[in-house]
């Protein structure tokens, strides 16, 4: 008997995933059937692909070479789907997204009714990372990444730019007080982060240039984590606007230091590894997204009084 393409995804999700009984979450099956899958397949193929133990597993020689070509096999099907859909003008399967928390929170999220209505037949699946990932490995078909792109490798789109805004909540302010020119931020708390040092040059005009380092009292290796710390008082902190814009405008966080900020917006790629044209269905998010973050680069700058 031969292998069928439900067994080849089952056992290429056993793998991703690292053990069978995600596997049989994500698929939606019971761990013994998913066991039973694989057992099959083994005995189709007459080649034991998992050494399996109650505590891990580990792929043979045959299995890793098979699974390589499992993966092959399934993208070129997956692309056959993609190609017939494209002919008939209907963005449809599964489209796996990754992004850092913050900007899935802020930037993806409350856009997702929306767009499943433009779209009902795109099955998402949204994936947070806050450090730079390997798609192939991670599975994911496309990743929003913020900042200047180091890796010259990737395909990657812009989908526009975010300023960096410089706030501070209420409650701060009427304790300590705002301000008034880049080098009174010596004397109060500043809210950084841990990996990424680039972060932590402001984009504050003074006499010696336009990137203003910091010494932050409290680090974070999240921008949504900074963001709660400054909501809940606890310094000043330097945030790309998409993510603190509600926070503004509802009054949460006050912007500081506006004369003096240079202007600087961080760059919002996409970034994905086929060398074809994009897949339909990638095409209509990215399309969607890049309409929605276009109004984060006209952002103001001016301080609140």
């Amino acid at each position: 008997m031969k292998a069928r393409s439900d067994e080849l995804q089952i056992f290429v999700c056993v793998i991703e995933c690292g053990s069978i009984s995600a596997a049989a979450e994500q698929v939606g099956q019971t761990p013994s059937a998913v066991s039973r899958t694989l057992s099959k397949l083994e005995a189709k193929l007459d080649t034991t692909l998992i050494n399996r133990t109650t505590r891990r597993m580990d792929l043979t020689e045959e299995g890793k070479y098979f699974f390589e070509q499992a993966k092959l096999i399934l993208d070129q099907m997956d692309q056959l789907e993609e190609r017939l859909s494209s002919r008939q003008q209907t963005p449809s399967g599964r489209l796996r997204i990754n992004a850092a928390s913050p900007f899935m929170l802020h930037a993806i999220v409350p856009y997702i009714d929306e767009f499943r209505q433009l779209y009902p037949d795109i099955q998402l699946e949204l994936n947070s990372n806050d450090l730079i990932i390997d798609l192939l490995e991670q599975s994911t078909d496309v990743a929003i990444r913020i900042g200047t792109l180091a890796d010259s490798t990737l395909h990657a789109r812009s989908l526009g730019c975010s300023p960096l805004m410089i706030v501070a909540s209420p409650a701060y302010l009427k304790k300590h007080g705002a301000p008034r020119q880049v080098a009174d931020l010596s004397e109060h708390t500043l809210l950084g982060f841990t990996h990424n040092e680039g972060l932590n040059q402001w984009p504050l005009r003074y006499v010696h240039g336009d990137r203003w380092p910091i010494s932050p009292a409290i680090s974070a290796s999240s921008g949504e984590t900074v963001r709660h710390l400054a909501l809940e008082g606890q310094g000043i902190a330097c945030l790309s606007h998409f993510m603190t814009i509600d926070d503004i405008r509802a009054g949460r966080l006050k912007v500081l230091l506006g004369e003096f900020n240079s202007g600087y917006r961080q760059p919002i790629n996409a970034v994905y590894y086929r060398n074809s044209q994009l897949a339909l269905r990638i095409q209509c998010f990215l399309d969607f997204i890049q309409g929605k973050l276009a109004a984060y680069a006209s952002a103001e700058f001016k301080a609140d009084s």
